[in-house]
This record gives C-alpha cells, sequence and structure tokens, in this order.
C-alpha cells in the first residue's frame, strides 16, 4: 500500500527536488558573483589611488669627529679648610671674604702673647746643653766621663733641640696664611675670636684653576682619556678650552655613569665656579650625514629620527644618531653612505608607504622655468 502511495507522488518528489537543485544554483551564482565584483572594486580603488609625493634629496655621508656633549658644572680645582693649628685669640685680619689672596698671605694671625719669651728660654738651654755636651766630650777622651754619662748629655741636648724646635713652630702657627693662590670663600672667625688647636678658621679655593665635571655613559667613557683636549660653553654663553684632568675608573653605583673633569686656566679670576655648563668632548670619527634640524621627526614610539627613501622605495625611519651639532646644522650617523632623505612630507607618510619621490633638482628646475616663463 506504501509502495503504491509512493509511486502516486514520485512525480512530485522528482519536481521538488529539481526546483531546490535549480534554486541551489542560481544563489551560488549570484554569492560568487557578489564575492569577485566585490575584489575587482578593491583592486580598481587600490590602483586608483594616488601615491603621496614628497620632496627628496640624495646626498652621500661625510667624515666627521662625533662630539659628546653632556651638561656639567663649573667649580674650583681645590678647596681647602683651614683650621688652626695652635691656640690664641685673632689679633689681626688679613683678608676679606671673596677677594683674591696670593700663596703665603697672611688671612689670620694670632696674638703672640708669651710666645717670643718661651722661644729665648729654649734656644738659652739648648746653649746650656750643647757647652755640657762639649765638656763631658772632651772628659771621655781622658777617661773621666763615662759613656753612660756621655749619652746622657746627648739626650738633654736633643731634648733642648726638640723645645726650640717646638716654639718656633708655635710662632709660626700663630700665622695662617693662604697655602695657594686663590679666594678667601669663607671666613668663620673674626677679630677678637679665640680659638683652640683644630677650630676651623676659613674655607679657600682655587679660583686660578676651575674644572668642569660631569657624569658619562658606559659607551661614551670608552673614548675619553687624561690629557684628550675638550671644550665647554657656560650658561653666560662663553666658551672655555682646556684638557680632560681626571676620568673615573669606576662607575657610579646608582647610574652607572663614569666622572670625568675639564681643567681650564682662569688665572685672571674672571669665571665664577657652581654654575652650569655644557661639556663638550670629540670622540671617534664616523660618517655622518648633515642636515637641517627642521627634518628631523618623531615615529609612533616618540622616538626623533629621519625618513629616508630605502633601496626597495619604500619610506624608512631611522633613529637620529646625532654625531655633532653645530650652527651650520646637525650631523646623523647611522644612514647608509648614500642616502635618499625625505625633506619635505616626511611628517604625512608612515614608514613603508610606497610613495612618489620627487627630487629636489626638478622642484628647483621647475621653479626656474616658471619664474623665466613669466
Amino acid at each position: 500500500m506504501e509502495l503504491a502511495k509512493l509511486q502516486q507522488h514520485r512525480s512530485w518528489f522528482i519536481s521538488a527536488a529539481s526546483a531546490a537543485i535549480i534554486g541551489l544554483w542560481l544563489l551560488s551564482g549570484q554569492v560568487f558573483n557578489d564575492a569577485t565584483e566585490a575584489e575587482q572594486e578593491s583592486t580598481a580603488r587600490t590602483k586608483e589611488r594616488p601615491r603621496s609625493s614628497v620632496r627628496v634629496r640624495t646626498q652621500n655621508a661625510e667624515e666627521i669627529q662625533r662630539t659628546i656633549v653632556v651638561n656639567g658644572q663649573t667649580a674650583p680645582s681645590r678647596i681647602v679648610q683651614l683650621a688652626a693649628e695652635t691656640d690664641g685669640r685673632v689679633e689681626f685680619i688679613g683678608a676679606d671674604r671673596g677677594s683674591n689672596v696670593n700663596r703665603g698671605s697672611v688671612v689670620v694671625r694670632l696674638d703672640a702673647r708669651d710666645r717670643h719669651a718661651r722661644l729665648a728660654q729654649a734656644q738659652a738651654t739648648l746653649k746650656q746643653r750643647e757647652v755640657e755636651f762639649d765638656a763631658r766630650e772632651k772628659l771621655k777622651t781622658s777617661s773621666y766621663v763615662s759613656e753612660a754619662q756621655l749619652h746622657e748629655a746627648l739626650a738633654a741636648l736633643e731634648a733642648a733641640k726638640t723645645e726650640v724646635t717646638r716654639a718656633e713652630l708655635d710662632l709660626k702657627y700663630m700665622t695662617i696664611r693662604a697655602p695657594f693662590n686663590g679666594a678667601l670663600q669663607a671666613r668663620i672667625v673674626e677679630q677678637g675670636d679665640f680659638v683652640k688647636l683644630g677650630d676651623p678658621i676659613a674655607t679657600f679655593v682655587d679660583n686660578r684653576t676651575m674644572i668642569v665635571s660631569a657624569n658619562l655613559s658606559e659607551f661614551d667613557a670608552h673614548y675619553v682619556q687624561i690629557d684628550d683636549q675638550a671644550e665647554a660653553r657656560l650658561a653666560t654663553g662663553e666658551t672655555v678650552y682646556g684638557q680632560i684632568r681626571y676620568v673615573a675608573p669606576v662607575a657610579d653605583e646608582s647610574t652607572r655613569t663614569f666622572l670625568v673633569e675639564l681643567e681650564i686656566d682662569n688665572s685672571d679670576g674672571t669665571l665664577r665656579a657652581g654654575g652650569t655648563a655644557e661639556l663638550r668632548i670629540p670622540a671617534e670619527t664616523v660618517l655622518a650625514h648633515r642636515m637641517s634640524p627642521a627634518l628631523l621627526t618623531l615615529d609612533d614610539a616618540g622616538n626623533v629620527g629621519i625618513k629616508i627613501i630605502n633601496t626597495d622605495g619604500a619610506v624608512e625611519f631611522v633613529a637620529a644618531d646625532i654625531a655633532l651639532s653645530t650652527s651650520e646644522g646637525v650631523w646623523i650617523a647611522g644612514l647608509p653612505k648614500s642616502a635618499t632623505i625625505i625633506t619635505v612630507g616626511q611628517g604625512f607618510v608612515p614608514s613603508g608607504a610606497i610613495v612618489n619621490a620627487v627630487p629636489e633638482s626638478d622642484v628647483d628646475t621647475a621653479v626656474a622655468i616658471q619664474s623665466n616663463g613669466d
């Protein structure tokens, strides 16, 4: 019975299946056509999209000496604390604060009190001991004095010499003098003050020789040697010259930098210590391209660099390694020996973009022709 029913509706099933197959075929053709058309439209849009134009200049690198530039500060080459070497009351002030003082000049003098009397007593005792020793030495040859008695007289003579030396030094110490040519930075005592052995008297600085101290990175310290010539630009606008007198053999533990000191002649005393300065030290010789600082740009990470056209014709960002900076421009190391640098439009093209590079010479020629035509 069921077989008879299937036979009866067979034509219906065949018609439905045929209609379904035809519908699927039509639908697949429509989807394929839509995908093909979308791909063709995208390709057309890509082909039709114009390339960005940039102005470029091709130039060769030149050999220059890289300059290490670090910020530092000026300071006196020496700072000493003058202290009392004996007791006494301040009797005389020989130098005012801030004044230039030559080596050996009196800074402070203490009262003598009984020092001259004690020196006279020590000298008289010394003469007595010399006579006693001479007498015993003569008697020794005649066997009237023993060897022990002679040595006793010699010991007394040496003790008397020591007392004379002590009294002379005590008189000498009552005058505090400048240890070298320099300036009196500060004076702690005034006339009438009483000072004891070891009390501070004044701060004395060597302002006839200045230093510019700065900290160098591990990389830069490798190129700096003692006695190298260098220069420093002061905050006042002056440029001074000198030589490296010190390079730290061990890096600072906290910063991993090396202290370096540039020694500068300041015999006329015109330079003042404690100001800021820019230390400039010649380093190794490198190949670099000279260009205007205006050509420098930033990448997405905020790094300063320059954009060039690489050998594939695409824009490439190169981080700026400034080897030298002068009024004539900056010298950038790390570029190819012959580089095509984007001079106009670098801020509007991303790295990797294919651009229409227009040489500066073509632009100049076009401008000249236009000018002549007008």
